[in-house]
Parts: C-alpha cells; sequence; structure tokens
C-alpha cells in the first residue's frame, strides 16, 4: 500500500483519489491546499485528518511515500521539486511542467534521489489504448492519423464575460494546447514516437492564450492531423490509416469503442469494450505497479513520452508567440 498525498483539490483530485483507493494499492493520507480551509473540507470526505498548508511541512511528513499534483499548470515545477528532493514520488497531472528545461530539472532530481517522478497521462494507460497499440501491427505501412479532440469548456464563459480563468492565462501555464491538444500529441508520440516536426494554427482569444486549433505532427512517411479545443466541440471520430485497413476511435480519451475495417473485405470488427468506470484507475493501478515494482524501464518509457510531448508543445507555442510567464522572466 502506497500512502500518498494530494496537491490540488479540484475534480480530477477525486477522481484519481477514487481511482487509486480501488485499486487497494494506494492510501489518501494527507492533503495539502494554500487555504487551511480547503484542505480540512477537502480532507474530511476521505476521513484523513493530516492536512498542510506548508508544502515543506508536506516534504517532511515521513507517513507520505508518494504525491499526487494537481495544481495549476505553472507550480507543478516548483512543487514536485520540493517533495522529489524530500524523497517523494510525484505523480504530476500533465503539462508535468511549463518547460523542457523544467522537466529536465526534475527528472534529475528524481535520479538523484531515487524516486520516480510520472506525469499523468491517463489515456494511454487505458486498456482500449494498448488495443489500439497491438493493432497498429495489423495495418501494414502507416499512412496517417487524424485524433480528435474539441470539447466547449464552461470556463470559456467566464473569458467570454471579461474574466481569465487559469486554465486560459499565459501567466498559469494555461490554453488549450497543454490543456486538450497534449491529449492528442501524447497519444500519437505514444503510437508512432517522436515526429520530425510540427504546426500549430491556433485560435488566440482575449486573454492571450490559444482556446484551439489545428496541429499537424509530420512523420517519415505520414502526417497526424489534430483538431483539439477549448472553445468549440466536435462529434469527429478519432481514426488511424493503414495499408490494410483503418482503426476508428470513438474518442482520444475514455475510449470505449475500437473498430478495424477491413480495406479489402470492407468488413468491421469490434475490438474494444467499454471503458473503465474508474477513468483514472488503469493508470493508478501502473502507477502503483512501477513504484512498487521499481520498474526503472517502464518509468524511462512515460519518461521518454513525456520529454517528446513537452519538447513538441513548446515548439508549437513558440512558433505562434505564446509564451508562459516562466519564459518572459
Amino acid at each position: 500500500m502506497i500512502n500518498f498525498a494530494c496537491v490540488g483539490t479540484g475534480w480530477i483530485t477525486d477522481s484519481f483519489i477514487n481511482s487509486a483507493h480501488a485499486t487497494g494499492e494506494w492510501k489518501l493520507v494527507a492533503v495539502y491546499s494554500r487555504s487551511a480551509a480547503t484542505a480540512e473540507k477537502f480532507a474530511a470526505k476521505y476521513g484523513v485528518t493530516e492536512t498542510h498548508t506548508s508544502l515543506d511541512e508536506l516534504a517532511n511528513n515521513a507517513l507520505v511515500q508518494a504525491v499526487y499534483i494537481a495544481s495549476p499548470n505553472s507550480f507543478h515545477h516548483e512543487q514536485a521539486k520540493a517533495l522529489l528532493a524530500a524523497g517523494k514520488h510525484a505523480i504530476v497531472e500533465k503539462p508535468a511542467t511549463s518547460t523542457v528545461a523544467e522537466y529536465e530539472d526534475l527528472v534529475a532530481l528524481a535520479k538523484k534521489h531515487n524516486v520516480f517522478l510520472i506525469e499523468a497521462f491517463r489515456h494511454i494507460q487505458e486498456a482500449n489504448f494498448k488495443i489500439l497499440q497491438k493493432t497498429l501491427a495489423d495495418l501494414g505501412p502507416i499512412y496517417g492519423a487524424s485524433l480528435n479532440y474539441a470539447s466547449y469548456s464552461s470556463r470559456y464563459n467566464n473569458v467570454l464575460a471579461g474574466e481569465t480563468p487559469n486554465i486560459f492565462s499565459l501567466d498559469f501555464s494555461g490554453g488549450a494546447l497543454v490543456d486538450i491538444g497534449i491529449y492528442c500529441i501524447a497519444a500519437a508520440v505514444a503510437l508512432f514516437g517522436k515526429p520530425r516536426s510540427q504546426t500549430y494554427k491556433p485560435v488566440i482569444i482575449a486573454t492571450g492564450a490559444d482556446g484551439g486549433g489545428h496541429i499537424v505532427l509530420n512523420y517519415e512517411t505520414f502526417a497526424v492531423s489534430i483538431n483539439a479545443s477549448k472553445i468549440y466541440a466536435s462529434t469527429a471520430p478519432s481514426e488511424v490509416y493503414g495499408q490494410n485497413g483503418t482503426v476508428v476511435l470513438n474518442a482520444v480519451t475514455d475510449i470505449d469503442r475500437v473498430t478495424f475495417l477491413d480495406a479489402k473485405s470492407k468488413q468491421k470488427s469490434e475490438l474494444a469494450g467499454p471503458a473503465a468506470e474508474l477513468n483514472l484507475k488503469e493508470e493508478a493501478a501502473e502507477f502503483a505497479r512501477i513504484i512498487n515494482e521499481r520498474d526503472g524501464e517502464a518509468a524511462r518509457k512515460l519518461e521518454e513520452i513525456s520529454r517528446i510531448v513537452i519538447g513538441v508543445t513548446s515548439d508549437l507555442r513558440k512558433q505562434n508567440g505564446l509564451l508562459f510567464k516562466v519564459e518572459r522572466l
């Protein structure tokens, strides 16, 4: 059983805690928030009595073995750095850091203290995503892919009202690319590896951040087209095209349908069943396995995916002048 704490008290933290507890491998023992009242209220839902408003106090809590970090993006590096230095494993929500330099700093620190740094890309741990990965071998030469994740965010209503929510603020390392687009980019990297080059045509909103747009990842013999947005919605499926057929997904995350369309016979084969009811359970189980078994090889594979993804998103942002606060200091 891994005793863990959480940093951040939003809905995603609730999802991770419930999913982690469902694996039987994790136990929430402490909650951190800058507000004591917020920490205590959140902790009470899980029968937890230990709360912290000081990151140093959390880092020095001997009961805590690992920390799940789901604070605003711009805080990830500082918080993970303090916890890794204290010998805690860090599970950091995507994006793990704002810049490549910050990520490499955390990687080096994790290695120095013999702990794991894992970015929480939940979707690439889904059972149905792994079915997709195995199916690629049946497609023959890959001709391309179209990945789609466009969902209207209620927080865009705040932007239209003249406000600047954290998720749409460059000061807090926000924007659709690193919130929604990153799912599609991580999926492409997990499937096909590092692209040779990439381009992004974003829609810039009133806050100065990107609200969505179209991304192209260029590989040696094919391209991956990505439609990602938080300011409009799309119901289009995602597809991978090969010489022998096409694989169609209902979504990039929470995949509950994987269909193979045979190019010659035109026959369809359903390859997957419903997605897991707790959509973070599969990642929580895998992260626990990595920590418990000290599976450095699995951790290094995830580290490389994270390294490539943050390099791609950083390049796409800079192409369009989307600089985070840390890059403007």
